[in-house]
């Protein structure tokens, strides 16, 4: 069977094919949902062209969300400007300059493109966390 090509990324010549953004865009929705999207939510998404930001936009429409796309060239003061605008509390971005215009907006939930492949667990609450959890990683007190 043919491989899909939907995106080639120009900057690195890497494609995506779309198994891998059905599969991308599956396990960033759930993770979306687990943050707390829900339907009718905006979402900001600040995130250079290519397949991270089709992947994010993707996954925000299957969450329900209502993506508000952000351009990554703004200065801080027009990211904050659209971040008031946009009144989202939840971001997507690996832009320094939108990270740090977000803690002067009501965005209160920011994740990374790395947190939406569910590559990073969340931690444990404390109410969580087993016996073995306190002791440390096997091995520590050798």
């Amino acid at each position: 069977m043919d491989e899909h090509i939907v995106m080639v990324d120009f900057g690195t010549g890497l494609k995506l094919t779309e198994k891998q953004l059905n599969e991308r865009s599956a396990v960033a929705t759930v993770q979306l949902r687990r943050r707390g999207v829900r339907a009718g939510d905006t979402v900001l998404v600040c995130l250079p062209v290519g397949p991270d930001l089709l992947v994010a936009a993707d996954a925000v429409i299957a969450a329900g969300g209502v993506v508000w796309p952000v351009p990554v060239d703004l200065d801080r003061a027009g990211l904050g400007e659209r971040m008031t605008a946009s009144g989202a509390r939840v971001m997507i971005s690996d832009v320094p300059a939108a990270l740090e215009a977000a803690e002067e907006s009501r965005v209160r939930i920011v994740m990374s493109v790395a947190d939406l492949s569910g590559r990073h667990p969340y931690p444990k609450s404390h109410e969580q966390s087993t016996e073995s959890d306190r002791a440390g990683p096997a091995g520590s007190g050798d």
